[in-house]
């Protein structure tokens, strides 16, 4: 929009200037013709020397706007065509910065050199690096493009990873890992982001499970509420609407404070040859029936927040063979659902997170919560602005 109203200023300046030269000129030719009538004898007013002046200076004026209407409206034209043609093009290939204190040529610098593999996934791999000015940086290797056959296709795959990328670093949320840079590489692609030292909510709960580090119920509650805010923010102050698409404990970043902060929002629908069903235990039941994202909404968002909720409920892994051995059999979820369905939800919870009374009738909450984040269909499930009234009213945030 703004660029058709650049477009329309240019041609009304352009006529302007044309209109002014053949109005100048105009009457330039108005004063010589009467200069040469005041030297010599008067003319009468219907002379055809007086006739013809008056057809020149019609003609010259109509001629200038014609001329300069023309002009304005090719110029105008040329520049709409380099415009279109700079936003068909991908400018994938430099680094693209959007952190004042991130300098292109140290970043470059830094991903040529070995750096720490933090993890990797299906589509990518995690790495720590320090750039010359002693930032410490996540860097994560986008892979795919790869498998797109036809050049068109793999152009028109980059531009739109681009103008998705363009429109997450915009993105601005305590609860949101922040896209610092990005770099094309050949048929892959880094993403920065700023590092954060405590690891993800997978790495946390493992060592949880270790009793390498003791995880209070507050603590997992503060985390519960600041997920649910930044799937708020995505769901509700987007426009439009962003989706995060692969909620997972591993997508979740820990700082000191054990502050939680969503990594990867939107991204993995950038990759179509991947199998939603293959790359997540949290995927909701109409994703895992359709295995791509036709029939993914925000509720689908809803149910993988609800699994993370029962994982810091229960401290179990969604995968644990003991969950297709239970009773009820399946599912983390299925089996959260029969305990809190035959009044013994409290046999589900941590036993290294039950504390005060007040504390477990908290967790007794939650789990009912997490069960109804959990049903099957995402009707039933609630939204993400009224699963922060209900978490923040389980404790004083």
């Amino acid at each position: 929009m703004g660029k058709k109203r650049h477009s329309v200023k240019v041609v009304i300046i352009l006529l302007f200037m044309f209109s002014l030269h053949y109005f100048s000129d105009a009457k330039c030719q108005e004063r010589t013709s009467q200069h040469l009538a005041s030297s010599g004898p008067p003319l009468p007013t219907n002379s055809p020397r007086l006739k013809n002046g008056v057809r020149r200076i019609i003609f010259s004026v109509l001629l200038g706007l014609v001329t300069g209407l023309m002009g304005s409206i090719l110029f105008a034209c040329l520049i709409r065509s380099f415009v279109r043609y700079l936003n068909k093009t991908p400018i994938l290939k430099g680094p693209v910065i959007f952190s004042p204190i991130i300098d292109p040529k140290t970043l470059h610098h830094a991903l040529k050199n070995e750096n720490q593999l933090l993890g990797s996934n299906p589509h990518g791999k995690y790495y720590r690096t320090v750039l010359d000015n002693g930032l410490t940086i996540a860097v994560k290797r986008l892979e795919g493009f790869e498998n797109t056959a036809a050049a068109a296709a793999r152009k028109s795959e980059k531009r739109r990873t681009q103008q998705q990328l363009e429109r997450l670093a915009k993105l601005r949320h305590r609860n949101l890992m922040s896209l610092r840079a990005y770099v094309g590489d050949g048929e892959g692609m880094w993403l920065v982001y700023d590092y954060v030292g405590t690891g993800s909510l997978e790495d946390v709960m493992n060592r949880a499970r270790g009793s390498e580090v003791r995880l209070a119920w507050e603590a997992r509650l503060g985390i519960a509420v600041g997920i649910i805010k930044g799937l708020q923010y995505l769901h509700f102050e987007c426009d439009p609407q962003i989706l995060h698409y692969n909620l997972k404990p591993s997508n979740v970043m820990l700082d000191a404070e054990f502050e939680p902060r969503l990594a990867d929002c939107g991204l993995f629908k950038l990759f179509s040859n991947l199998d939603m069903a293959a790359t997540s235990a949290y995927a909701s039941p109409e994703c895992l029936q359709d295995c791509s994202f036709n029939r993914y909404t925000d509720k689908s968002d809803i149910f993988s927040f609800g699994m993370i909720l029962a994982v810091l409920l229960t401290g179990r892994d969604p995968t644990d063979p003991f969950f297709g051995e239970a009773a009820s059999g399946g599912s983390l979820g299925q089996w959260l659902r029969h305990l809190q369905l035959a009044g013994e939800a409290r046999e589900a919870l941590d036993k290294n997170i039950i504390g005060e009374e007040g504390e477990e009738d908290e967790m007794i909450m939650a789990v009912k919560i997490a069960v109804v984040c959990l049903s099957d269909q995402p009707a039933d499930r609630p939204s993400s602005d009224e699963l922060v009234h209900m978490l923040t009213q389980l404790h004083s945030f």
